[in-house]
């Protein structure tokens, strides 16, 4: 297999810097459902070619972030009901397993650790960007100890498109949807529990965002 050229390495580079800012910039609704994307402005607004950016946004489009429109550049994709409910519960699918297996074989330590990623979700002084990070931290790190890689593959492009549900839900819909049956079940080592458990947590957490986005 013949190495890249050091002008291949540097394009594909350029190319994994434009996803990233552009991926994060869609988490985090800088790039909001429904908004036209121009090539050249995000060119510029990237500090880079329109090349980088179109293989940048035809990834996105494979991620099913961004659909295409012909001959103009590209759009982000509508939030529809029916794409919230299939997200969640595909991610309900990989939670349940994720959690079931935790309280199997988990450790002490590991538990522990579990325990403290979501500790800003009853500090009073925590803000809403900690906790919403101790949620995306926990059930990242939830999936790793489950140790099945296609899983936590899955969940890490799963959880981008809950961020970005949690980043415009929060805004409007009071309360949060903590994780303490889930993990109170994983600490007695209840298997059946916390697949229960976590099947609960995705319920009510696809509940509110279909709330918001029916209104």
């Amino acid at each position: 297999m013949t190495k890249p050229t050091r002008a291949k390495a540097d394009k594909l580079g350029e190319v994994e810097r434009v996803y990233r800012i552009l991926r994060d910039w869609l988490i985090t609704a800088k790039l909001p459902p429904g908004e036209f994307l121009s090539e050249a402005d995000l060119a510029e607004r990237c500090g880079t070619s329109r090349t980088p950016v179109r293989e940048a946004c035809t990834r996105l489009m494979q991620d099913h972030w961004l659909t295409r429109i012909r001959r103009k550049g590209f759009m982000v994709k509508p939030i529809s009901v029916r794409d919230i409910v299939d997200l969640y519960e595909y991610r309900k699918l990989l939670e349940c397993y994720a959690a079931e297996k935790v309280a199997q074989n988990a450790s002490h330590d590991q538990i522990k650790e579990l325990i403290a990623i979501v500790a800003p979700e009853t500090d009073p002084d925590a803000t809403l960007e900690q906790i919403l990070v101790a949620n995306q931290s926990f059930h990242q790190r939830l999936c790793e100890l489950a140790g099945n890689q296609r899983v936590l593959g899955q969940l890490n492009l799963t959880m981008g498109y809950v961020a970005r549900l949690d980043t415009l839900c929060t805004q409007t819909v009071p309360g949060w949807i903590g994780h303490a049956e889930i993990l109170r079940a994983i600490e007695r080592r209840e298997p059946a529990e916390a697949r229960l458990t976590m099947q609960v947590h995705v319920d009510a957490s696809r509940d509110k965002m279909v709330k918001l986005f029916s209104s």
